[in-house]
């Protein structure tokens, strides 16, 4: 086999492999929205079926037993308000670490990460014990203050990343010219990073939109939102599959669709960097 043929060969083995765990990954979704268009007795069937008469009627009672928009709007609010909280704090932790680190700016950093290793259920009843006594329960403004909190080591790394490779002559010739740190970031680390940030920001929508344990056991009505919505289709009776898939599918929907049309600044953001 000529060098041609194998470069061929491996190409087509290699987008084979690429198709095929993509697949992999995209069945579950396919299978809750398959799911969503079935009765319950079509979703439980044994062997499952893949060809059957669809109907809506799941999610008509979805639309009747829930206010699906209420929900909804929670998970923005506390996605955006968690997010923009994070990247405010951020911003000038990394900066700081990028541009002016002492000895223990590795030790810090890796600290901050390890954070993201302690299960969330072991200081569940201390931070509910202070929610309860700010009387913050049930409120958006506490799930915006956790999630900022729970995705802050990440973004803080992310941004580090990102400014540690920004030109250090452009920092010490505006330190020349007489610009404050203020200055510096806002109109020369901002504009250099700003795909960066933006990836992180990204980042940081999915995971807060994603977050269930946090939204399920600090809310209970007016500020839950839609990971709550679909635990509280687990009733003790069982699992209602049909509609359960149909809940899913309509709280997936929108994150799906929106890193869908951001997926390229996504990929932009997280290969970006300001020196190649």
């Amino acid at each position: 086999m000529t060098y041609k043929n194998k470069k061929k060969t491996l190409k087509i083995l290699n987008a084979s492999v690429a198709w095929i765990v993509a697949l992999i990954f995209f069945f579950p979704i396919f299978w809750m929205v398959l799911t969503s268009f079935k009765t319950e007795l079509q979703a439980i069937s044994v062997p499952p079926l893949f060809i059957f008469e669809g109907t809506l009627e799941n999610y008509t009672l979805v639309n009747e037993r829930s206010d699906y928009f209420h929900h909804a709007i929670n998970s923005i609010i506390t996605s955006l308000g968690g997010t923009l909280l994070a990247i405010v704090i951020a911003v000038p932790a990394a900066y700081s670490f990028a541009f002016a680190p002492n000895k223990n700016t590795k030790d810090v950093l890796l600290w901050m990460l390890s954070t993201k290793m302690l299960p969330a259920v072991g200081v569940l009843m201390p931070i509910y014990l202070i929610a309860q006594k700010f009387e913050l329960l049930d409120t958006t403004f506490v799930l915006v203050i956790i999630f900022a909190m729970t995705n802050l080591p990440i973004l803080i790394w992310m941004l580090y990343s990102y400014f540690k490779d920004l030109p250090k002559d452009i920092l010490e010739s505006a330190k020349l010219d007489g610009a404050s740190y203020f200055e510096e970031i806002r109109y020369i680390v901002l504009p250099l990073s700003w795909g960066g940030i933006m990836s992180s920001a990204l980042l940081s929508i999915i995971l807060c939109w994603n977050e269930a344990f946090w939204s399920i056991n600090l809310t209970s009505s007016d500020a839950a939102t839609l990971a709550s919505l679909i635990a509280s289709y687990s009733s003790p009776e069982g699992l209602f599959w049909a509609k359960l898939s149909a809940i899913s599918t309509l709280a997936v929907a929108p994150i799906v669709i929106f890193g869908w049309f951001c997926q390229k600044q996504l990929v932009h953001g997280l290969t970006f960097g300001a020196v190649k």
